[in-house]
């Protein structure tokens, strides 16, 4: 029976070239000589640091670049409110988000069970597997999800017939 997962994983190791390319290009850049403007990658989390909120934000903008750059969906980052870190400086976390939450995933699943198409969708983990007889009617599931999951970078992967 035909079969694929609906996922929502970064490419990791793009996202860490990504934040070493950022990190690259604030040192050599002009208007960062002399600031506390800097990047790391901990696990799945981002962490931002600068002088000021607009220097995050220039920080964050070269990082998206970047991710576009390498083909990554900005939509994985998750930004997190800006905190005062000693003296004048401020630092952002942002969240790599890796998995599909259980209130999407129950989003997903009821998406394709209103769109009556022969299929079934089961929550396993942080995947969401759709079977159905027919080839087409996956098909038709995957351009429904992309339609109108829009706010979600999904990817459908192990696509099975």
């Amino acid at each position: 029976m035909p079969s694929f997962d609906t996922v929502c994983e970064p490419d990791m190791v793009e996202v860490k070239n990504a934040v070493e390319n950022t990190a690259k290009e604030i040192g050599t850049r002009f208007d960062f000589k002399g600031t506390s403007a800097g990047i790391e990658l901990k696990d799945k989390e981002v962490t931002l640091l600068g002088d000021a909120d607009f220097q995050l934000q220039q920080v964050e903008d070269i990082l998206r670049n970047k991710m576009t750059k390498r083909n990554v969906d900005v939509r994985f980052l998750d930004k997190g409110t800006v905190q005062k870190v000693g003296g004048d400086k401020v630092k952002q976390v942002i969240k790599v988000k890796n998995g599909i939450a259980t209130e999407d995933g129950k989003k997903i699943q009821k998406l394709i069970k209103d769109a009556k198409l022969k299929v079934q969708a089961a929550i396993q983990g942080d995947a969401v597997r759709v079977t159905g007889a027919k080839r087409d009617d996956l098909q038709a599931v995957m351009a429904l999800l992309r339609k109108e999951m829009a706010d979600l970078p999904l990817s459908f992967d192990n696509f099975r017939d």
